[in-house]
Parts: structure tokens; C-alpha cells; sequence
């Protein structure tokens, strides 16, 4: 009998408002509370509560149906925020013994590419979240954000102790091997990687409401048929997709609530049932290590970590993260910290991202740079009151008076024109 192993990502960011350069040293709350809320309400509305819902019944309906979900701690602050009966769905369908909730870093940060101790920081945050308020005592399985993964990343996670590891099965580092197996980091042998069917989850992401793609319509008799078929020895599949996909990202309207109704109820006619990554782990051994030297994402044909570092812009901002993440630590200030921790959230450096220059259906700014002026003026002024409580002495890589952020300012400037240019000459 074949298998599917159904993840789903929960995330949502705190926006940060529109804040101007002369705002710098004049007011330090940089979150827009009102768009966040109005965000995060429209999805719940649409996705988060009906799709709760559904999943709940199926577990009741079908023994065999199981589901598991990577769930930011951001994404759970702002469900106690605004929606606290998304706290109270979410522990029924844990309840049922048949969901489960994996380790992800708090806030969805790219921490494990530049900061260890952050990401581990992290990733115990989110963990201690998910015991508070759901008793998960401790995750087995880890799934990085937005699948980023390489043999070093491997390594932290193996030392904090967890079983597996979920991320891409990319076409170049598996070449001519199968995403639907189960293999074992290189760097260490005794965690297991869990790699997404690409070709399988992009049917129902990319696929369902596109009546222009040659794969519509998509229905549940086409998924579970090719899970049927897969070749001999390979007995299960991993299907990861943003949990949005359901009412937001495919509107009620499209049957996608019919479809994923209709999984449990005609899989055993194909010989298929669900497991959770935990159960890959129990039923299934190793076939063969995996060497991925440069990290990996689920973005873009690549599935490179480019749509978050792979400009100037995005690199310089990350880059003044890691220079003072200890000092920020350091100072042990509540509100500090926590601003900090907002900041790191993958989504503002995505905002930045000029892979796809033109506008991001998701980014609340105008254009990369944009988004680049507004996160650095943010920072700015984050990184003055760090000085403000701690006076750094090393002048020459750090901000500490006004005229140093001045001059900051005027060099990003001078950048953005410099990329427009760029950019500007490449489109003709």
C-alpha cells in the first residue's frame, strides 16, 4: 500500500509599517498593527478556520487520515492576538492523535544560514510554544524555513537532538534518484531527510485553479492515481504546501475543499492511506545519504536560497543582522529583543528579492527597494538604541550617532539607483 504524507506551513509575519527616515530616533514601534490584524483576520476567515474544520471531521470520519503542520511562532502569537479559537481548533485536531506539529525557528527567520546560536535559540522557542499551549512535548521531526537545508544546517539540527529533517527533493541534488524515499544527511547518518514531492504538491498549489494548465482539471482520483503508480519500492510520497491553499490561495469556490474531502474517501479504492513524517521515520529505512554541499530551498526553479540573498540589497541587510546579533542579546531588554526577533522574519528580506521584479503578490511595498529603504530605516533605529544601552568602541562597523545614519542612508540610496539602473538596462 502506498502512502501520502500531508505537511502543511503556517506562517504569517508581522508587517512592518511605513517608517520614514526622519522617524529615526523619534519613534521605535515599527509594526502596522491595523494591516497585520485586517491580514491575518481575511485569512483565518478563509483558510485557517473552515480548513480546521474540515480536518477535524476527516479524522473523525476516516481512522487512516492523518496530517501534520509546521507552525511558526509568529503565526501562533497573532492566532492568540486575533483569533483565539484558532488556538482552542488547532488542540482539538491535535487531540485526535493523528496531527502532528513539527519544530520550525520561531519566526521563520533564515538564521540557520548566518546565526547557529540563533537558530537554535529559535527553533527551543518554538518548541516551547508548542508544549504551552498544545502539550507537544518535543518534535521529532524538524523542517526548516521554507525547506532551506544543507549538509552544515544538518549538522545543528542532528546536535539538537532531532530525528529528521523535511526539505526539498531538488531536481540537481538528486539527479537521477526519487524524492520518495527516506535518506540520511551526510554530515550525520542517524537523521533522516524527508524530501517533497515537487512535481505531486505543485499539482494542487500551482495547478488547481489554473484553467489555462495542462493538468486541470485536478481531482482526487488524478492525485491518488499517480500515488497509486508510483514505481516498486517507492511506498510513499511527501506532499508539503502553505496551508493557504486552501481558501485563500484556491477560493472555496474552485472545489478545493471537495477535493481534499474526497482524499480519505476514495483513497482506499487506490490502495492508498496517509501516515505523518513521524511514522515515515518508524516504517521506512535509509536508502542512501545525501550530499547537498550549497543550501536548498522549495523556491523558484532553482530552489537556491536566492529569492531571500540573492541581491546586494538582501545581503546587506542580513549581513548588519549577524554583525549585531550578540550585542542585541546581550543587552537581555524584553521589547528589544522582541523587535528583533520581528525583524527576522524570512518575508522582509523576500520583499527585497528582484528575481521577479514587477511586484510580489504578498509584499505590502511598491517595489524591492522599497522595501529594502523601509526594513533599513527600521533597523537604523533598532541598532541606535542598542547603542544607546551598550556604546560599541568599533566605530568603523557600527552605527552610533546620527551622522553615521545619515551617511548609511545616503549609501542606500546610491545603491537602489545603482540597481535600478541594472536592472532597468536588463529589461531593454
Amino acid at each position: 500500500m502506498k502512502k501520502i504524507c500531508l505537511c502543511f506551513q503556517i506562517h504569517q509575519p508581522y508587517r512592518l509599517r511605513r517608517y520614514r527616515f526622519f522617524d529615526i530616533g523619534n519613534s521605535h514601534y515599527y509594526t502596522d498593527d491595523y494591516l497585520n490584524e485586517e491580514v491575518f483576520e481575511r485569512i483565518a476567515d478563509t483558510c485557517y478556520i473552515p480548513a480546521n474544520r474540515m480536518l477535524l471531521e476527516l479524522l473523525k470520519a476516516y481512522p487512516d487520515f492523518s496530517v501534520s503542520f509546521s507552525i511558526s511562532g509568529l503565526a501562533i502569537e497573532q492566532m492568540e492576538y486575533y483569533k483565539p479559537e484558532l488556538i482552542e481548533s488547532f488542540k482539538e485536531l491535535v487531540a485526535t492523535g493523528r496531527v502532528e506539529l513539527i519544530a520550525e525557528p520561531y519566526a521563520h527567520s533564515l538564521s540557520s544560514l548566518f546565526d547557529p546560536v540563533e537558530f537554535r535559540s529559535q527553533v527551543r522557542m518554538q518548541q516551547a510554544k508548542l508544549r504551552e499551549l498544545f502539550g507537544v512535548e518535543r518534535s521529532r521531526v524538524l523542517c526548516n524555513t521554507e525547506l532551506i537545508y544543507s549538509d552544515e544546517i544538518a549538522s545543528e539540527i542532528a546536535a539538537m537532538g532531532y530525528e529528521g529533517i523535511i526539505t526539498e527533493g531538488a531536481k540537481h541534488v538528486l539527479g537521477w534518484k526519487s524524492p520518495n524515499y527516506l535518506y540520511e544527511a551526510v554530515s550525520a547518518p542517524k537523521t533522516k531527510l524527508l524530501l517533497r514531492n515537487a512535481q505531486l504538491s505543485e499539482l494542487v498549489t500551482n495547478h488547481f485553479s489554473d484553467y489555462g494548465s495542462p493538468e486541470y482539471p485536478v481531482t482526487a482520483d488524478k492525485l491518488l492515481g499517480r500515488v497509486k503508480w508510483l514505481p516498486e519500492g517507492e511506498d510513499f510520497t511527501l506532499l508539503y504546501m502553505n496551508y493557504e491553499v486552501l481558501g485563500s490561495m484556491n477560493r472555496p469556490e474552485t472545489g478545493i475543499f471537495e477535493f481534499f474531502k474526497a482524499l480519505p474517501l476514495l483513497a482506499p479504492s487506490y490502495d492508498v492511506s496517509f501516515t505523518t513524517p513521524s511514522g515515515l521515520l518508524d516504517e521506512h529505512k535509509s536508502v542512501a545519504p545525501l550530499s547537498v554541499a550549497y543550501p536548498i530551498s522549495w523556491a523558484g526553479e532553482e530552489k537556491s536560497t536566492n529569492e531571500w540573498t540573492g541581491n546586494i540589497l538582501q545581503q546587506g541587510a542580513i549581513e548588519k543582522l549577524r554583525l549585531w546579533g550578540e550585542r542585541v542579546h546581550a543587552l537581555d531588554d524584553r521589547r528589544l529583543l522582541q523587535d528583533w526577533l520581528y525583524l527576522q522574519s524570512a518575508d522582509h528580506f523576500y520583499y527585497m528579492n528582484t528575481i521577479n521584479w514587477g511586484g510580489h503578490p504578498f509584499s505590502p511595498y511598491t517595489s524591492p527597494y522599497d522595501a529594502f529603504n523601509n526594513y533599513m530605516n527600521v533597523l537604523s533605529d533598532l541598532l541606535l538604541r542598542v547603542e544607546e544601552q551598550a556604546p560599541s568602541s568599533i566605530e568603523t562597523e557600527e552605527l552610533n550617532s546620527y551622522q553615521q545614519t545619515i551617511h548609511a542612508q545616503d549609501e542606500r540610496i546610491a545603491l537602489l539607483e545603482q540597481e535600478l539602473s541594472k536592472l532597468k538596462a536588463a529589461k531593454g
